[in-house]
């Protein structure tokens, strides 16, 4: 191929790829960016030896609701990164969310009462990222917060999960997923 057809072929995949990285490095995206059915993979880690690896499989969707959005994900665990166990876990949560009136953030359309076990949600957006909290108060008056980032990267997502109680990291995680429908 000479210099001209190698210039075709980077100006055809610019015009295909200028608008996408356009719309990931421009600002805060729309929550409709995150929009679709996605799957994946990944794996957990404890700072201790109990549950120490843990694999897992990822499903999140994420959906208009009203005047907002709604996350709906389900993990299943696989202690010891042994598929074939029987300690098999499944965790499935949905959470609403509807605008705070503030740019990028939104409240929980319906939130719990941290002091009576429930968490209290929020979300915002900030740049590529989606990230959901949830804060807890547990019997002893100290703070669980967890994080759920779910970033776009071209045609994925990466999820990092963190779990914190009174600033001490409890639990990570880690995983990647693809857009199975929208």
């Amino acid at each position: 191929m000479g210099n001209v057809g190698k210039y075709i072929v980077v100006f055809v995949l610019l015009g295909w790829l200028g608008p996408m990285g356009a719309a990931l490095g421009a600002g805060n995206l729309s929550v409709t960016a995150f929009y679709g059915s996605w799957k994946g993979a990944g794996e957990a880690h404890s700072p201790g030896d109990h549950f120490a690896m843990t694999a897992r499989d990822l499903d999140v969707r994420i959906e208009p609701k009203g005047p907002g959005f709604s996350v709906a994900w389900t993990t299943v665990t696989y202690p010891g990164g042994e598929q074939s166990t029987a300690k098999i876990k499944r965790k499935s949560s949905t959470l609403d969310f509807v605008p705070s009136g503030k740019p990028g953030v939104f409240k929980a359309a319906r939130t719990g009462d941290p002091f009576a076990g429930e968490a209290y949600a929020w979300a915002r957006i900030k740049g590529q990222t989606l990230t959901v909290y949830l804060l807890n108060i547990d019997e002893e008056g100290a703070y669980v917060i967890q994080s759920y980032d779910r970033t776009l990267t071209g045609f994925a997502m990466e999820l990092t999960f963190a779990r914190t109680r009174d600033d001490e990291p409890e639990r990570t995680a880690r995983g990647k997923l693809i857009k199975t429908a929208d």
